[in-house]
């Protein structure tokens, strides 16, 4: 008898079928002695769509919400059916006896394992593999100690909770809003909170105004001290008046230092990484968008298998974990880090509570390094750099708290106070990971006032010392608004409401950028007109952050096993009901903020400018019309006889043409793209794709360029 192993990847399929023995390659399997070993592509199966209950659900009508089915059904997706089909074979083999779920470690992957089974109505044992990365050492020790099916009921159920919600209540309020409005209205359980956390900012940014105030140093020379008021410790200064007053009763005086206080700090190493922290790191430092950091750290764990199970939400490890930290410092002493593992690897680990703690620890812990042999070289730039993040990270748990002397000087100079801020490093600690030299903790935001006096070294001083004024100087100011968010401030503000998990949290955002709901301006997210107008039309419960935070709680109760799934799905449709009759009552009116002065030349009804893959794109306003066209012309590889920049591709009367905005040149289309033509069937493809490859600028060439292109090579063939 033999073992079906369900993968959730063909390339995880592959690695598990080459560790255990099962060698023989067929077209949706692996085989060997004990094991098959199959594949899923990601989600096999999916929640029916309204119109599988009903062919009248095809059309979006107001009058028909909300859709409720009385129990949700499974069916599977169509584009990956043949695989499906493949594993639906291979479980009614009678020498397969148990199975194997090999699935991601996580909801996810449970989901996916789970609808398959239950629509191949799998009936025999089963068991699970649950691993934390894709070494070979890893998988045979999982294989070793596979856990039983049933103990992960739960987060099944939860899994479940999470997918019929996210349909009832995203579903349901899409079609309300986009049927009432005429527009293509997208709304969520996660996502149209987290646009709220957008729009209020938003909101806050535009209300602002500006108020300036005055600041007043004090230069003695070799340090720099700012005045504040006695009892307030306020430095700033409402007007300037003040300002000026100050500085010329300190003009010719001196300075006595009134009090000098030492203290020394320490900054403990930070934690390693779990996915939103690393997500926000590779933002802060790289850029980095959440999306791109979670494909990339997939890439490295799957592919290269150099870091553990990515969609994690510890920052710390298991106490089983320590005897296998010392093999993981040997495979990251190579390149850069070689001289540090080393020096780490000379002493006793120091293993504290601080890092290793299972009570902090559910199905996943922190992401760290693998013990898989480490060959930099074979990375690409962004995963070197997403891989020595979480190195330098790891490294750093190992090493002492990075220690400073933080001197605080106190002035007195005609009447009033000045204050002075100076550290001095006297142990780098885990600063030595990074190269640092400064004192500041990675792990706290920078949340300093804006009137704080930038650190600085000071010289040794004692109380008494008089200090000769050199210049006095009152600096101008302005309150600053609040920054916008940038995604690793937003996904530090979803983890704090409870928004997503660290999995789903780069597909939400990615998804309110698709719907054109948010933009990213540079580095920082904005709404965009329709997304501040979304946010008005949709309910304020759905909108409320608290809403969602209470329903992801309740979903790791019943994760726990002590909440209750018939009970959390009553309250999800009742609310979805609730939701779609606030939609239905509401009189608050959508005006599309993209709309032009062209009309649609079919119905008569204006355009509406909306963004796409090839560039902007003209759609009409009305939904059951249909019309789109590109809304402007494409830029080309062909070049400017005159500027050689490049030409645009427009269409006239006489047909397509190249024209130079810049010199108003314009080329025929025919005079460029004859030539060469000549010599049958093989010369008119060869020049077809050559002039493809010149004026295309690698983008795929619409309809009526083609056609241009073949009647210009075909008169070419012809003369």
């Amino acid at each position: 008898m033999k073992t079906l192993v369900l993968a959730e990847k063909p390339s995880v399929a592959k690695e598990l079928a080459r560790v255990l023995g099962a060698g023989q390659k067929h077209k949706s399997h692996m085989e060997g002695p004990k094991y098959v070993v199959t594949w899923a592509l990601g989600h096999l199966v999916e929640l029916a769509e309204p119109e599988d209950y009903d062919p009248k659900y095809k059309t979006w009508n107001l009058e028909d919400l909300p859709i409720i089915p009385p129990k949700m059904r499974l069916k599977v997706i169509r584009e990956s059916s043949h695989q499906f089909k493949a594993i639906e074979q291979l479980c009614k083999r009678p020498d397969i006896s148990e199975m194997v779920i090999a699935t991601d470690a996580g909801r996810e992957g449970e989901l996916v394992a789970r609808w398959i089974m239950e629509l191949v109505r799998w009936r025999k044992p089963f068991k699970r593999l649950w691993i934390s990365s894709q070494t070979d050492q890893a998988i045979r020790e999982g294989f070793a100690r596979l856990k039983p099916g049933q103990d992960y009921d739960r987060l099944y159920q939860s899994a479940v909770c999470r997918a019929e919600a996210d349909w009832l209540i995203g579903l349901n309020v899409t079609r309300a809003l986009t049927s009432k409005y005429s527009a293509q209205l997208a709304a969520g359980r996660v996502q149209t909170p987290t646009l709220q956390l957008l729009s209020e900012r938003d909101k806050e940014i535009r209300a602002f105004r500006p108020v300036d105030y005055w600041l007043v140093q004090a230069d003695f020379g070799s340090f720099q001290a700012q005045w504040r008021a006695d009892k307030s410790g306020e430095a700033r200064l409402w007007k300037r008046e003040d300002a000026q007053d100050l500085v010329r009763r300190m003009a010719g005086k001196t300075g006595r230092v009134k009090q000098v206080k030492r203290v020394d700090k320490s900054i403990p190493q930070p934690l390693a990484y779990d996915l939103t922290e690393l997500q926000r790191d590779a933002n802060k430092r790289y850029g980095f968008s959440a999306k791109q950091t979670s494909s990339l750290l997939q890439r490295l764990y799957e592919q290269h298998k150099l870091v553990t199970y990515p969609r994690t939400d510890s920052r710390h490890l298991t106490q089983d974990m320590v005897p296998t930290l010392k093999g993981r410092l040997q495979s990251v002493a190579v390149g850069p880090y070689a001289p540090l593992a080393r020096q780490i690897l000379k002493a006793p680990l120091a293993v504290t509570k601080r890092f290793v703690d299972d009570s902090k620890v559910t199905d996943h812990h922190a992401i760290i390094p693998t013990e898989q042999f480490n060959n930099l070289s074979a990375l690409s730039n962004e995963e070197r750099k997403l891989y020595d993040l979480i190195v330098r990270r790891f490294l750093a748990l190992f090493l002492r708290p990075c220690v400073f002397q933080q001197a605080t000087v106190t002035v007195e100079l005609a009447g009033e106070k000045f204050y002075a801020v100076g550290s001095i490093m006297k142990e780098q600690g885990w600063k030595e990971a990074y190269g640092l030299t400064d004192t500041s903790d990675p792990d706290e935001e920078d949340n300093a006032p804006e009137d704080t006096l930038a650190q600085q070294r000071l010289p040794e001083l004692k109380e008494g010392d008089s200090l000769p004024l050199r210049q006095a100087k009152e600096l101008s100011r302005q309150t600053k608004p609040p920054a916008r968010y940038t995604e690793a401030s937003l996904l530090t503000a979803m983890e704090k409401h409870k928004l997503g998990t660290p999995a789903t949290r780069a597909d939400i955002i990615e998804k309110l950028v698709k719907t054109d709901t948010i933009e990213r301006q540079g580095n920082a997210l904005q709404p965009t007109g329709k997304g501040k107008q979304l946010i008005e039309l949709a309910s304020p419960e759905l909108r409320s952050p608290e809403l969602t935070a209470r329903w992801e709680e309740e979903l790791e109760r019943i994760a726990l096993g002590k909440g209750s799934m018939e009970q959390f799905l009553a309250s999800i449709r009742k609310q979805a009901a609730q939701l779609v009759g606030q939609v239905v009552a509401s009189s608050t009116e959508y005006k599309p903020h993209n709309l032009t002065t062209s009309k649609c030349p079919e119905c008569g009804k204006l355009l509406q400018e909306i963004k796409g893959k090839r560039g902007l794109m003209l759609v009409c306003s009305d939904r059951e019309c249909g019309y789109r066209r590109a809304g402007e012309p494409m830029l080309t590889n062909h070049r400017c006889p005159q500027c050689h920049k490049k030409m645009e591709l427009r269409e006239g009367k006489a047909g397509k043409f190249f024209q130079c905005r810049r010199c108003n040149v314009v080329e025929k289309l025919e005079e460029t793209a004859g030539g060469g033509a000549k010599g049958g069937r093989k010369a008119a493809a060869r020049a077809t794709r050559q002039a493809v490859e010149q004026y295309s600028d690698n983008v795929s060439l619409n309809t009526g360029l083609a056609d241009a292109l073949k009647a210009a090579l075909e008169k070419n063939k012809q003369e």
